[in-house]
């Protein structure tokens, strides 16, 4: 059995932390690694994570693969920002408090104003969640 990741051995297997404003910055602290194909994006479960049920909330979840496939496809368009139109996410068994959560995703398909995702958030390999994602390429503020 593996010992519990920290931000040691986060830190050790390449992770870094990421300080984000607003919202992504409540549920962080998130982690960033840079992997061969593309960026991955982490977080570690704690208490605070948790539903009622005792197991990470679904929201938190579906929060971290919306947060990661964004991440994703802003690298891909050339850090060029992008919004949430869908996104369809099924969740195929419960996360834990102590468990790192990783986001991994990929560009399906882009237009001139659409981006279209798939990502998967895993536990130690495990997919925990899937995520189908559309999201609407914004203007540049120099495109006005």
């Amino acid at each position: 059995m593996h010992a519990p990741p920290t931000a040691e051995s986060l830190a050790a297997d390449g992770w870094h932390q990421k300080t984000l404003p607003g919202f992504a910055g409540l549920i962080g602290p998130l982690w960033v690694r840079k992997e061969a194909q593309a960026w991955a994006y982490g977080l570690l479960a704690t208490a605070d994570h948790l539903n009622p049920a005792g197991v990470v909330h679904g929201g938190l979840l579906t929060a971290m693969l919306d947060h990661g496939l964004s991440a994703i496809a802003w690298q891909a368009l050339d850090r060029r920002p992008c919004v949430t139109v869908q996104l369809d996410t099924h969740f195929l068994t419960a996360a834990r408090a102590g468990q790192f959560l990783e986001v991994r995703g990929h560009v399906m398909r882009t237009t001139a104003s659409l981006v279209f995702m798939r990502g998967e958030l895993s536990v130690a390999g495990h997919v925990v969640a899937t995520g189908a994602a559309v999201l609407k390429v914004l203007a540049a503020a120099s495109d006005h």
